[in-house]
C-alpha cells in the first residue's frame, strides 16, 4: 500500500469515529429529551431534624445496622446510585475501539474516575436495600444492559452486571459499604472490586474504588471529599495504573485533586494522570509532566501535611470544618490530552438532591414497565416513590414496614432453618483476583420472575 492509500485509510477511519461519536451523543441526546428532567417534588427540608441525637453513641462505629430517620435519605436504592458508575459508558466505547494497551489503559482510568464523579455534593444517604431487591437498567444509545441484586443484607452486599449489547464488554462488581462516624464526619468505604471486561481485546482490569468522606455532618454545610490509592490492573498485559485521590491538605489546595501514573509490565512510567474527579482528567507524557513541574514553583513546591479524619474529634463543643475554596478550573500542562470532562447538572440540581441528569432518571416508572421488570425493582418500592413525591410520612411509615416485613421473613426462614436463596448471583472467584466474589448467573432477562420473594 502506498502513502497515498494509507493516508485515505486513516482518513476515512477519522472520519468513521467522527461519524460514530457524532451517532452516539445523537442518540443520547434523543433519549435524555424523551426522559424526565426534573423529579416530581423538590428535596425535602432537613432544618428542622438533629442527626447529633442519632449519632452522638455511634462515633467510631459501624453505621449499617443504625437506623436513620428517612428525612436524611435521597430517593433512590444504594442499587439505583451503583448504576450512576455507567453514567460515562462512552468512555468504555473509546476503550474498546482503541488498539494501544496504553491508550485503553488511560481511558479505563478515566472512567474509574468518573465512575465516583457524580458523588459530588451528593450528601444524601441513598436507601438501604431491602434483601433480594434488584435494580435494572437498559440504555439502548449507550449499548448495555445491567442488573443489580442485594445478595446479603448482615453485611450488606450489592452486586451488580452490565453488559454490552454488542458483546464488546462487561463491567461487575460487588460492593460492601462500610460506614464509620468519627465525631463530625461520616466516612464510606466501600470494600469490594470492580471489573470491567473488554471483550475484543480479551483484557481485564480490576480497581477498587477511594474512600468517601461527607464532612460537617453535626454542624456547618456538608460536604465531601474522596481520598486513597486506586490501583488498576490489567490482567492480560501487565500494565498498571496508580490513582492517588488527594485528601483537601491544610489549606485545601488539593481537594478533588487526582494524580497517578501509567506503568508497563517492565514498571517504566508511560503516562501521568491527573484533574479533578469533579471536573476532568488529563494525560501527559511523564517527561513533559516532570519538566513542567520544576518549572512551576507553586506546582513544584512541598505541599502541606494532608488534614487527616481523626476519630479522636468529637463533635460537642467544636467548629465545623469549613469547606475549602473550590478552584474549579485545572491547569492544563501543555502537551496533554483530555481524557474526560464531567457532564454539567442541570440548573435545579440543588432543589433535586443535588442529581445530575442521569440520577433523575433511575426512578422514572413508565407507563407498563412494571408488567415488565421483576416485581423486586426498586422503582416498585413505595418507600422511594412516596419520597420522591416529597411524601415524607408516608415514606417513613413504608420504610419501616418493609424493614419489618424483612425482619419477620428472616424470623420465619430462622425457624425453619432455611438460608437465604440469592436469584441472579452466587458466591464464586473471581477468575481475575482469585478473590471471593459474586458473579451474575444469567438468566435476568428472560423475564421469569416467578420464583421471585415478595418483598414489598
Amino acid at each position: 500500500m502506498n502513502s497515498e492509500e494509507e493516508f485515505y485509510d486513516a482518513e476515512t477511519d477519522t472520519l468513521s469515529k467522527v461519524l460514530s461519536d457524532f451517532t452516539r451523543s445523537l442518540q443520547s441526546y434523543l433519549v435524555q429529551m424523551c426522559s424526565r428532567k426534573t423529579l416530581p417534588a423538590e428535596m425535602i427540608s432537613r432544618n428542622n431534624f438533629s442527626v447529633w441525637s442519632i449519632l452522638k453513641k455511634c462515633i467510631g462505629m459501624e453505621l449499617s445496622k443504625i437506623a436513620m430517620p428517612v428525612v436524611f435519605n435521597e430517593p433512590l436504592s444504594f442499587l439505583q446510585r451503583i448504576s450512576e458508575y455507567m453514567e460515562h459508558t462512552h468512555l468504555i466505547h473509546q476503550a474498546c475501539s482503541l488498539s494501544d494497551s496504553i491508550d485503553r489503559m488511560q481511558v479505563v482510568a478515566a472512567f474509574a474516575v468518573s465512575a465516583v464523579a457524580s458523588q459530588w455534593e451528593r450528601t444524601g444517604k441513598p436507601f438501604n436495600p431491602l434483601l433480594g431487591e434488584t435494580f435494572e437498567l437498559i440504555r439502548e444509545d449507550d449499548g448495555y444492559r445491567l442488573i443489580s441484586e442485594q445478595v446479603s443484607h448482615h453485611p450488606p452486599i450489592s452486586a451488580f452486571h452490565a453488559q454490552s449489547l454488542k458483546q464488546e464488554f462487561e463491567f461487575h462488581g460487588s460492593i460492601y459499604p462500610k460506614l464509620k462516624f468519627w465525631g463530625k464526619s461520616v466516612e464510606a468505604e466501600p470494600k469490594g472490586t470492580m471489573t470491567l471486561e473488554l471483550l475484543k481485546h480479551k483484557e481485564a482490569y480490576t480497581w477498587t474504588n477511594p474512600l468517601c468522606c461527607v464532612h460537617n455532618i453535626i454542624l456547618g454545610k456538608l460536604w465531601i471529599e474522596q481520598y486513597g490509592t486506586v490501583e488498576i490492573v490489567n490482567h492480560s498485559t501487565g500494565d498498571k495504573c496508580v490513582l492517588n485521590f488527594k485528601p483537601c491538605g491544610m489549606f485545601g489546595k488539593e481537594l478533588h485533586k487526582v494524580e497517578g501514573y501509567i506503568q508497563d509490565k517492565s514498571k517504566k512510567k508511560r503516562r501521568v494522570i491527573y484533574g479533578k474527579w469533579t471536573e476532568c482528567m488529563y494525560s501527559v507524557d511523564p517527561k513533559v509532566y516532570e519538566t513542567y513541574k520544576k518549572s512551576d514553583k507553586k506546582t513544584g513546591g512541598d505541599l502541606k501535611k494532608p488534614k487527616q479524619v481523626s476519630d479522636e474529634h468529637s463533635c460537642e463543643g467544636e467548629e465545623a470544618d469549613e469547606m475549602p475554596e473550590v478552584q474549579e478550573t485545572v491547569t492544563v500542562i501543555p502537551g496533554s490530552a483530555l481524557l474526560w470532562r464531567i457532564t454539567p447538572r442541570p440548573t435545579h440540581s440543588a432543589q433535586m438532591y443535588n442529581f445530575t441528569s442521569f440520577a433523575m432518571t433511575l426512578n422514572e416508572l413508565e407507563p407498563s414497565m412494571d408488567r415488565l421488570m421483576a416485581p423486586t425493582d426498586c422503582r416498585l418500592r413505595p418507600d422511594i416513590r412516596a419520597m420522591e413525591n416529597g411524601d415524607i410520612e408516608t415514606a417513613s411509615t413504608e420504610k419501616e414496614r418493609l424493614e419489618e416485613k424483612q425482619r419477620a421473613a428472616r424470623r420465619e426462614r430462622s425457624m425453619d432453618e432455611e438460608d437465604w436463596s440469592t436469584r441472579w448471583f452466587q458466591l464464586g472467584t473471581n477468575p481475575h483476583t482469585g478473590a471471593e466474589d459474586w458473579l451474575y448467573t444469567g438468566g435476568y432477562f428472560d423475564r421469569n420472575y416467578t420464583d421471585c420473594p415478595n418483598i414489598y
